[in-house]
């Protein structure tokens, strides 16, 4: 008997992932403030003539190669998606829907603080397009590792290869990288404890469950921690085991995100281009930028505000030199703002069929001469060996396979998206 058939899920309990929606709004809103109190400030201080100066030189050339590249960063992000679409030959999920996740993932996670609405937003949309609760928790939670595996990837890379630079330059407030990197790799090393080793992380959330009730926490938050420890851990073990058994493709996909957080990192390097600074080196540029995501990212506002800027002041300002606050907005305008309107009107796209991407792959590779990549499908009993089914179980299962779907606990309601998470433990399901 498995771990997980030895610690089956108490009965469900519907838990809201928050009200994403008017969070989005505020955030939206806060933002808004931000950058209306940022233009004041450069009015206020007399910087408005050095900034309009800076804009006026820009070769529209190098800011067009940093859109692409935030362009190719979004790009990359489905492509990620579409990879572990792949792997299921009769996924419902198209091009389209996947974009439609990507966009959901851009919009609510910049608009919330520190991109708590992303996830939840991007499960939905993996369910509107037709998987179930579980499929979409997979899908999601596996391109969640993935992206974190790579922010930490490039941030070892890039602290080994610059951090003399930086230190020499910048002293002890180059600490400030190194413990948000840490903090990082913690939620690294957290999620990988929760894949590979569930029975000992579950005895841990126990005792501090346990030791949470006798300080006098309410037993209704206290059972509810409890429902979610016992059915989840297990749950999303299975479900990593799962996607890492597709090497190949585990593989493939930490190199498209590794690509894609290189395009996001080489944003300011055009944007120094186009303001003439050819002397710069990309290489600390990157670097640079990966401290500013790095901040950025613990900052519990919206867009990592606050992060953002004292990050890009302190790492990315002097390579701007006299063109660092025209930098900023527009490396804020490239990374942040646009992405965040455009999203907007991509959370409803829908394929306009039900063809998985395996098959239209496989039709590509024909036209091409190529013979596709069989699906894995199920052994079937030789006719020798099977038995005949008595009339009556027949009746009795057909009239099982007309009882009404599961309920899913995955939907948009009028304020928000709401997301169960016991119910991503497919392995319960009659």
């Amino acid at each position: 008997m498995t771990e997980s058939s030895q610690h089956a899920p108490k009965p469900q309990v519907e838990v809201s992932g928050g009200d994403d929606n008017k969070s989005a709004r505020r955030g939206a809103i806060f933002i808004g403030v931000v950058l209306i109190g940022y233009i004041i400030y450069l009015v206020v201080t007399g910087q408005m003539e050095q900034f309009w100066a800076a804009m006026s030189s820009v070769q529209m050339s190098w800011l067009f190669a940093a859109c692409f590249c935030m362009f190719l960063y979004l790009v990359f992000g489905i492509v990620a998606y579409a990879i572990a679409v792949w792997l299921d030959p009769d996924s419902p999920v198209g091009i389209r829907d996947l974009i439609s996740v990507e966009a959901s993932g851009i919009f609510f996670g910049n608009l919330t603080p520190m991109m708590m609405g992303s996830t939840p937003a991007q499960i939905y949309r993996l369910t509107k397009a037709g998987q179930n609760v579980g499929e979409a928790g997979a899908t999601q939670f596996t391109r969640f590792i993935v992206y974190q595996f790579g922010l930490v990837a490039w941030g070892a890379i890039l602290l080994l290869a610059r951090m003399p630079f930086f230190a020499e330059r910048y002293g002890d407030m180059t600490l400030l990288c190194v413990f948000s990197f840490g903090g990082h790799c913690c939620i690294l090393l957290g999620i990988f404890a929760v894949a590979l080793m569930p029975k000992t992380v579950t005895r841990v959330a126990h005792c501090i469950i346990n030791w949470l009730e006798r300080v006098g926490v309410s037993a209704t938050k206290i059972e509810g921690w409890r429902t979610f420890v016992d059915g989840e851990i297990y749950s999303f073990s299975e479900k990593f085991k799962l996607s890492a058994g597709h090497f190949s493709s585990m593989l493939l996909t930490v190199v498209i995100t590794m690509l894609q957080l290189a395009f996001f990192y080489l944003v300011p390097y055009f944007l120094m281009l186009s303001f003439g600074h050819h002397e710069v080196d990309f290489f600390s540029v990157m670097a640079a930028s990966a401290f500013v995501q790095l901040l950025s990212s613990a900052v519990p506002l919206p867009g990592g505000t606050g992060g953002a800027e004292g990050g890009f002041a302190l790492f990315l300002g002097h390579f701007f030199g006299t063109a660092s606050t025209a930098g900023y907005l527009l490396w804020r305008l490239i990374t942040f703002i646009a992405p965040t309107i455009l999203a907007a009107p991509l959370l409803g796209l829908k394929s306009a069929h039900n063809e998985s991407i395996h098959a239209r792959w496989d039709r590509v590779m024909r036209k091409f001469g190529r013979t596709p990549q069989a699906p894995s499908a199920p052994v079937k009993a030789h006719p020798a060996s099977q038995v005949t089914v008595d009339p009556n179980q027949r009746a009795h299962k057909a009239a099982v396979a007309s009882k009404p779907a599961r309920k899913t606990y995955v939907r948009q309601t009028g304020d928000g998206i709401r997301v169960s998470p016991a119910a991503l433990n497919k392995k319960n399901r009659p």
